[in-house]
């Protein structure tokens, strides 16, 4: 079964559409995978995010497509076929793209695209038909989900924080690097002044004993 359905901007992880299933309990119940899903589009801008993807949650498990600047998601139970979410994502970002692509990026407010909302309940129910005639339909049309990766929802949520800390850690390091050669050139730069002074001391020293010495 299919739960919930969002699109978004991918640059900003701005919710374009939305389509949620389910009785007024459950929406309680996905509370946390709304905020989870939200999350996720917050993560799509990120260096070398995989365009189909799939990450497990609990009993649930997401599943988003990007194409272009746009990126259709769902969270499923864990036991809805792969091939036939992939299908329904893909139908959905495709025919969005076709709807509204022009406007995609001058869009501000979120769920902008109110008016394709029916059209997400027409492709879910369409892709979760459970007549055999039609599964088979759809199946023969799918494409090869064995190798899209699977992640867990911890992992892709704080994907990018260890990476940040170890920045902010190199980061430290160099400041601290260009520090420790700024005091080491002020040092060196005193310790010069120093022997040069000394060096004049010495000299006026040998100067003022021979002058008293000889003469």
């Amino acid at each position: 079964m299919v739960l919930l359905t969002y699109i978004g901007r991918v640059r900003d992880g701005l919710i374009l559409a939305t389509g949620v299933e389910g009785t007024a309990d459950q929406d309680l119940n996905m509370l946390k995978y709304n905020t989870q899903a939200k999350m996720l589009f917050k993560k799509l801008h990120q260096p070398n995010t995989p365009a189909v993807h799939s990450v497990e949650s609990g009993p649930y498990i997401f599943h988003y497509v990007i194409k272009e600047n746009i990126c259709a998601l769902s969270l499923c139970d864990y036991n809805f076929p792969r091939k036939v979410a992939f299908a329904y994502l893909d139908d959905l970002a495709t025919e969005f793209l076709n709807q509204n692509r022009n406007r995609i990026d001058a869009v501000t407010r979120p769920y902008h695209f109110m008016e394709f909302d029916p059209y997400i309940e027409q492709a879910k129910r369409k892709y979760m038909d459970r007549n055999r005639q039609a599964m088979a339909a759809v199946n023969s049309e799918l494409q090869d989900v064995t190798r899209i990766m699977v992640s867990n929802i911890e992992d892709v949520l704080h994907r990018g924080e260890a990476l940040n800390i170890l920045d902010s850690r190199a980061a430290d390091l160099r400041d601290m690097s260009a520090k420790y050669r700024e005091d080491a050139r002020k040092l060196n730069t005193k310790s010069f002044v120093v022997k040069f002074l000394a060096a004049i001391g010495i000299c006026l020293v040998i100067f003022l004993f021979a002058r008293f010495y000889f003469y």
